[in-house]
């Protein structure tokens, strides 16, 4: 069984924000796979459980807010006893284009809150992770309020395809691993 954590914060406030396109993945899969979706309190999360191909997993949404996603995300793979290495997390990456994707086997933080708790609430920073570009803040832009911002009209679709190629990507570290998924989508294709 594989967790698959797209990273956000809760809120109709927070839709469509730069922070929240982990959301709008896990949306997307949830859709592609027909995985329904639901808040579990004792999680702290809005999971699903399905299947994607051949492969038993749960779809997570933290509810958390985006700096203690961590809670949610150990309390999950407790109760489940899925192990980090099963473990995907969908989430903003700043570094990258809109519309870039970059797949990871582990890593650092990179100065993301998020997955700063999620290394430090699971012991380790080993799990795979797809980071899902939303663009530089502006010159003298105070970094909150870029991530909190919402996408321009102008790039909304580059932000559904982005998280279109999220969903196959995810599926392709199922079904083909992580090796063949970097290599088909660590590019600068857009």
């Amino acid at each position: 069984m594989k967790l698959i954590a797209g990273l956000g914060n809760p809120g109709s406030q927070y839709e469509l924000t730069r922070h929240n396109i982990g959301f709008m993945a896990i949306d997307k899969i949830a859709d592609a796979f027909l995985i329904p979706m639901d808040f579990d309190k004792k999680q702290k999360a809005i999971l699903g459980k399905g299947m994607m191909g051949s492969e038993k997993v749960i779809l997570a949404k933290p509810q958390t807010y985006m700096n203690l996603s961590g809670e949610s995300i150990r309390a999950i793979s407790d109760y489940y006893d899925i192990a980090p290495e099963d473990i995907i997390i969908v989430f903003d990456d700043i570094s990258l284009d809109v519309g870039q994707l970059r797949i990871r086997k582990k890593g650092s933080a990179g100065g993301h809150n998020g997955i700063k708790s999620i290394i430090q609430h699971l012991g380790t920073n080993e799990f795979p992770r797809v980071k899902i570009g939303v663009g530089e803040k502006m010159a003298g832009q105070d970094l909150a309020d870029h991530v909190l911002g919402r996408f321009p009209k102008a790039q909304m679709q580059e932000v559904e395809d982005s998280t279109d190629r999220a969903c196959e990507a995810v599926f392709m570290m199922l079904k083909d691993g992580i090796d063949k998924a970097m290599n088909a989508y660590n590019g600068k294709q857009k």
